[in-house]
Order: C-alpha cells, then structure tokens, then sequence
C-alpha cells in the first residue's frame, strides 16, 4: 500500500438495515479497485468483511470490518457495520472514527428501521451523511418513489449526486451531477457517454439545487449566491463540504452493488469530495489525565501523537489486535506509545493496515489513518494512547446496555475455567457483553443485545477457544418471608450409648415490617432456662437455615427470631444440640406462620413511536406488568412499568418483534412483592420436583 498523507485520507462507516447490501457493495468497490480477483459473494462465504465463521455460517455481518480501499492516489478506509440490531455494539466504535456515515438502503424496500437508526446515530455523533441507494438492477424498483420518501423525511438537505441511468433490468449506468456527466458500464469499464436528452433538464435542475445548498452552507458563497454570481465547481464543492458537515447537505448515489454498476463512480465522488480527517480543520477534545484541563487535537501530523482505540480482536492464535483511528501525529517504529486510561507504556510489535483478516505491515502512519497493533499488554478498547510528554485522554465508548440474560454453564465438568476465561477474551473483544456472578443464585449471567447476540457468543467460544458452554434461562432469586407471628418449640433429644443430645428453645418468629433487615436475632432468655454459652449457637442454627426457605427452598427474608426461653441438660446439652433444636424450630415456626413466595420486580421503561404504544401496553398487562406512567421523549414516547422479572426473559426478542425493531428498552430493580398464589404454586411444584431429581 502506498503512504497516504491525511488530505489523501477519507473514513466512511457503511450502515444501515441488515441484509440491504452493505458487505456485498464493499466486496464490489474491492474487486473495481482490483484488490481481490473475483467478486466474493455473502451467500458462499466468501467476502472479504464476513470472514469470521459465524458470518459465513449466518450469511451476515456480526462485527465491523476494515476495508482500505486505494483509489487514485486516495485512501477510502472503509468500516462495514454489522446491520442487525443484536450487533448494535458494533457501530459505537466504528462511527466514532469516521467523517463520513455512508447509510446503505435497498431500492426495493426503501425506508427501514435500520436507515432510521443509522441516520439518528450518524445526527448524535456529528458525522456527515450520504446515503447510497443499493440493488438498483430489481424488478419493481423506483428511483423516484425511494427520492422522494427521503425528501419527505428529510427535507430539501436530500440531494441526488449520482443519479441513475434507467431503473430494474434497464439500470445501465449513473449521472455525476456535480459533475454533470453520464457514465455506464460496470467497475472500472464504466465509461463516459453522452448525456441523455431527456435527463438534461432534470440534471441542471439537481446541479441548481445542489449550488444552491452549498451556498447556504458558506456566508461567503451565500452572499455571492444572492447577489447573483454563479458559483465556481470549487465553490460549489467547498460548500458542498461545509453542508455533509453541518448536515444541511446529503448526497444521494444510486448503484447496483451485485453487477458493479456505479461502482467506480461512486468511489470517484468518495475520493474527491467527501470530506477528508483534515476537514475544516476541526478539534478533537480530550483532557490531560495529569490534571484533568481539557485539551484538543487537530489532526495532523505536526501535532503530539494521539490514537484511540475502538475496537479489539481476540484471536487465540496471533493474540490481541488493538483497531486504532490516528487523530493527531504521525506513527513510526520509534514512536513512544502512552496508555493515558492505564497511565502505562505500551510496547508493539508493529502495526498495520486490516483488510478483512489480511493484516498489511506498515513503516508509517498519517493523522486520520486507521490501523492496528498487535499485542499491546494493557490497552484495551476505548483507551486513548498518546505521547506520554503530551497527554490526552479522548471521551469514553458509551456501549448500547445489555437488555437479555443467560446463565452460563460449562458443557463439560472441569472446563469451568475454560469457559470463562475465553467469556473475557470475547469481552475485550465485544464491550457490549457484560458477566456478573449473581450471589443469590450463585449463577454466572452473561448478558448482551439479543438472542442471536448470545448465541454468537457461545458458537465463538467454542470455535475459537474450544470451550462448549452451555446457556439457559437464568434461575429467578425468589425469597420467602412470613405474614404473621407464632411461637414453637423447637426440642431435640437423643439418647445413647454415653452422652446424649439435648436442646430446647421456644421461639417467636414474626415478620419484620419496620426496617429493611433480612434476619434478627433477639435473645430475651431470662433466669438461665438457656444457658449464655448456648445462646449463640441458637443464632447460628437459625442463621445457617434461613438461607432455604420452608415453600420452595428459596432464602427466608423480613424475619425476626426472639428467643424467649427454653431448658437443658447439665451433662446432653452441647452446641450442636442447640443448633439442631434451633432448626427444629425454624421449620415448624415458620410453616405455621403463613409463609409466602416473594418475587424481584423490576422497573421497565420501554421508548417507542406512538403508533405502537396499544400494543406495548396491552402486552404489559400480560405480563403481569403495571403501566405508572408515560413521557415524550423526542419524536418517541417512554412507557414507564413495572413487571415481574420472570416475566421479562423473552421481552427483548418480543419487543422487537411487536416494534419492529424500533423499540428499546431497559431495566432495574425495583423490589420484592408478593407472588401471586396461583403462580406460586407453580415454582413451589418445580422446585420438589427439582429436590426430586437431584435426589
């Protein structure tokens, strides 16, 4: 690859809707650059971006994937974004290293979820848009019609730059507008042809809308604009620059990325005038992590080196591959690597350029690159690495939460370790995943984006770190407490040959209704029935059995145990009798004091458009769940629940569904309630079920 200096640089993110030809457009600007020797297709696995095992069995995207792509004497550094929405966790990195959002949508379908989502993520991290309409060569397809629904959404900042030439099986080549010339021909035999008579005045009319929107862009064209000059095509490009950056101007191209119509075009206008990381000389702000003070960086190479890390590739054989986009200085051999997160000097192997798997030694790297290293001790993804005599620490990911819970078991016994160990090597890789042991379950939960997130996640592990790991609906921490107040006695006597057993206590049990303690422990012995010495061996009976329940086996909460009396033996009476007497105690109190189930309910609030809010609401009530309340939040509405938890297991696949794919939702903890009797009946017939078979 030759040394691209920044001008020569341009960053784009391909996103948008899954299945609408984001992998298979970049496989096609591949093959016209001549950069891979045939056209590799998603269905037979055999495309640069998708060359993971799980992408290749699934036929889609499920991590973002560099392509550079050289293009007369320009660098395009492609990132294909992974377009279903349990693989969300890939844009956060990939958006924030690019200048340009490049949204891919079909010609057939039009406007989706995915376009909305990847337009409303390019609009919140501030890059420029174009939108490339895709799969011009279908039947029933319709330029206009798609035009115009962009229009409708959009506004006038919808502007066709590479128009087409027919439409469906007659697509035969694209328009520059900018440039006002017709092309047809496929790849780089796409060649210039005189301009359709009946396109012509069409064409001027887009020239004249595009002037106009790169006037509005710039004061200083504007009022040439107004005065009535015509604006030069360097005026109009550098307006044109302005606009992709402020967002008052969207290029629209048109292509097939299947039969390479438009292709070549395409990558002409990307490397000619989408912006480049050098663009109006713009500041990337961070803070020095000695003092807090904030600092900025303009991206060029006289500037203290800064880089940042947003993605990593755990691979068991090569190692960790740290992806990092160059925002200041240059990168050499020589050059002295400071973690600003891990206040720690990096040591590296050497770096390169990613195409796909392919890794490209490089000598030198320009501000504005992307690249990555390979091995670094302690960096991880999202960390900052700098010039340890400048530092700067750039802003944080901020990862989409995770919305779905399994718990892990390892397949084979023994391999626990195994299991676990290749979990946080994928966490380093996916920062969207998240691992947390639940103490009350004592279960291991992995959680993530969705259920073919999940999914992935276990197939990875065992492709890449041979650890078969098993994954299930994850055990509910139900608790049991009492309703109302009883005394027992709790005897035990055993005699024998020798010494014998003896202990006996009378216990209060009754609800604690007037703190948040779980158990307490009130010793109201008087006149020695039980002596000092045994007291405590009392508590700890009933401390070690309240962690099983008398309903379901589940941990007894709210209860408070006052020990009022009881009698001994001077010679049978020992501790373990006590403790015994004690559980005696436990058991019959507690199953004559009205023992129930309680449940955690969790707080929900769900953000959808309007028009499904009928149907969230009426699902809720199914659930069990209460609706409290409602809140506009932007063009969406937030619908504020609270559902049992073991209601929500299925909640992320079923809003999606139910949405379409446009709602999102999260949860927390709210309490604990009482379970109601016809489904507690249910988890108490599991759990002896359960103690049944295990024993």
């Amino acid at each position: 690859m030759a040394d691209y200096q920044t001008k020569d640089i341009r960053n784009i993110a391909f996103m948008g809707h899954g299945g609408e030809g984001k992998t298979t457009l970049t496989e096609a600007m591949l093959y016209a650059a001549k950069l891979v020797d045939r056209q590799g297709k998603v269905e037979d696995g055999t495309t640069t971006t998708d060359f993971d095992p799980e992408e290749i069995r699934r036929h889609c995207s499920i991590s973002a994937a560099m392509a550079p792509i050289d293009w007369k004497g320009t660098t395009l550094n492609i990132v294909d974004v992974p377009g279903y929405f349990d693989f969300a966790g890939e844009v956060t990195g990939a958006i924030r290293v690019v200048e340009t959002t490049a949204i891919v949508m079909s010609a057939v379908t039009g406007l989706s979820v995915g376009f909305d989502k990847a337009f409303d993520a390019a609009e919140k991290q501030g890059t420029g848009k174009m939108i490339i309409i895709n799969q011009m060569d279908r039947e029933h397809v319709s330029y206009d019609k798609v035009l115009e629904e962009l229009k409708a959404a959009h506004g006038s900042s919808i502007v066709p730059v590479l128009a087409p030439l027919g439409e469906g099986p007659s697509f035969r080549g694209v328009v520059n507008v900018l440039e006002k010339k017709a092309f047809e021909g496929a790849y780089e035999k796409s060649k210039e042809v005189p301009m359709p008579a009946d396109m012509a005045d069409q064409v001027e009319k887009w020239y004249a809308d595009l002037a106009e929107a790169a006037a509005a862009a710039d004061d200083e064209l504007m009022m040439k604009y107004l005065d009535g000059e015509e604006l030069t095509s360097e005026e109009i490009v550098k307006g044109f620059h302005k606009g992709m950056y402020d967002g008052s101007i969207i290029p629209v191209c048109a292509c097939s990325a299947l039969n390479g119509i438009g292709i070549a075009r395409m990558l002409d206008l990307m490397a000619n005038y989408l912006p480049s990381p050098a663009h109006l000389g713009l500041e990337h702000k961070g803070v020095n992590p000695k003092n807090g003070e904030e600092v900025t960086r303009t991206c060029d190479d006289s500037q203290p080196f800064s880089a940042f890390v947003f993605k990593t590739i755990a691979d068991p054989y090569v190692g960790k591959l740290s992806v990092f986009r160059i925002f200041s200085g240059s990168l050499t051999s020589g050059t002295v690597l400071y973690n600003a997160n891990k206040d720690k000097t990096e040591k590296s192997s050497g770096f390169y350029v990613l195409r796909g798997k392919k890794q490209v030694a490089r000598q030198t790297m320009h501000a504005g690159d992307i690249g990555a290293m390979a091995k670094l001790q302690f960096t991880s993804t999202g960390d900052t690495l700098c010039d340890p005599n400048n530092p700067i620490q750039y802003p944080a990911l901020e990862y989409p939460r995770a919305c779905i819970s399994k718990a892990v078991y390892a397949v084979k016994q023994g391999e626990e370790d195994k299991v676990f160990s290749g979990l946080n090597r994928l966490m380093e890789e996916d920062p969207s995943l998240r691992i947390e042991k639940n103490t009350e379950t004592t279960e291991t939960l992995l959680s993530g984006l969705g259920e073919m997130h999940l999914d992935v996640v276990r197939n990875k592990l065992e492709s890449k770190f041979g650890a078969k790991a098993d994954l299930r609906d994850p055990k509910i921490p139900y608790r049991e407490t009492i309703r109302k107040t009883v005394s027992v006695q709790g005897r035990h006597k055993k005699q024998s040959g020798g010494h014998g057993q003896f202990g006996d206590v009378w216990i209060e049990f009754s609800p604690i209704t007037d703190s948040d303690q779980d158990f307490e422990f009130v010793d109201a012995v008087v006149g020695g029935a039980v002596p000092r010495n045994f007291i405590p061996s009392v508590e700890k009976g009933l401390r070690e059995n309240i962690v099983h329940g008398v309903l379901a086996g589940y941990p007894m909460v709210h209860l408070r145990a006052k020990l009022y009396d009881g009698s001994y033996h001077p010679v049978d009476s020992s501790e373990m009798a006590f403790k015994t007497a004690a559980r005696i105690a436990y058991k019959k109190g507690c199953m004559e004091a009205s023992p129930v189930l309680l449940e955690p309910i969790m707080h929900v609030a769900v953000t959808v458009p309007d028009e499904y809010m009928g149907d969230i609401m009426g699902d809720m009530n199914k659930r069990r769940g209460r609706i409290i309340g409602m809140t506009q939040v932007g063009k969406n509405q937030q619908v504020d629940a609270e559902a049992p938890m073991a209601e929500l297991f299925k909640y992320a696949t079923d809003l999606r569904s139910m949405t379409q794919g446009r709602g999102s939702f999260v949860t927390s903890f709210e309490r604990y309630e009482e379970v109601p009797q016809n489904v507690a009946e249910k988890i108490i017939a599991n759990a002896e079920k359960i103690e049944d078979e295990e024993d």
